[in-house]
């Protein structure tokens, strides 16, 4: 299949799915908490990714107070920063975060400062210096909000930035923005991304001068 090239002025990169490969701990916490609370555990893997935690339960419980949903949330946040079994970086992280040194760049991400620093770090991944985490937010993924505020916090117009996400809730967020998607890996296909890849050491990073970057992807 030909490459695809995109052209862009900033990135927004989610981190679950995208930069770090967390699902073992997701599965585990999700799982348990589904048994819990009496639902099945597949069909709440398919809300979970990419939200923060209390807006999938507000989906999978949908009577119950947002309250009680923010408190379990915190739970979970906790659970999840203390278990790093199997957080590792999606394929090629490392060397894509290196190659947009210097280039401007922000994790929008659904986690919290805490669950962010910790994976981040598991996976020996740098932090960019710009981060809209769920403290930044008022609104979860699919809402833009996040990849609104990490266009605006690096300058750049939504339209000139290019998205890297791996969920159905992230891609609609990015499209929701104005931006345009790259898909990473294989739950991303499904919702009708830009471009798809498969992790990322199918993406090359060229900068082309007066701000430009370049995205060989494939």
């Amino acid at each position: 299949m030909p490459a695809t090239v995109l052209t862009a002025r900033a990135l927004l990169l989610d981190m679950d799915g995208t930069l770090v490969n967390s699902d073992a701990v997701v599965e585990r916490i999700w799982r348990r908490w589904a048994e819990r609370h009496g639902l099945d555990g597949d069909e709440v893997m398919k809300v979970v990714h990419g939200r923060q935690g209390h807006a999938s339960m507000a989906v999978l419980l949908p009577d119950r107070p947002m309250e009680q949903n923010l408190a379990d949330n915190a739970r979970l946040l906790a659970e999840e920063t203390a278990d790093l079994d199997g957080v590792v970086e999606v394929p090629g992280a490392a060397a894509f975060l290196a190659s947009l040194d210097g280039l401007p760049h922000a994790l929008v991400t659904s986690a919290d400062v805490a669950l962010s620093t910790a994976r981040m770090a598991a996976a020996r991944l740098p932090l960019p210096e710009v981060r809209i985490t769920a403290e930044s937010v008022g609104a979860s993924k699919p809402d833009p909000e996040g990849f609104l505020k990490g266009a605006a916090e690096l300058g750049v117009e939504p339209a000139d930035c290019v998205v890297f996400e791996d969920s159905g809730a992230g891609v609609a967020a990015g499209r929701a923005a104005g931006a345009r998607v790259v898909g990473v890996g294989p739950r991303a296909g499904f919702h009708r991304p830009d471009a798809v890849v498969r992790d990322l050491t199918q993406v090359r990073v060229e900068a082309v001068g007066d701000g430009v970057i370049r995205l060989h992807l494939g």
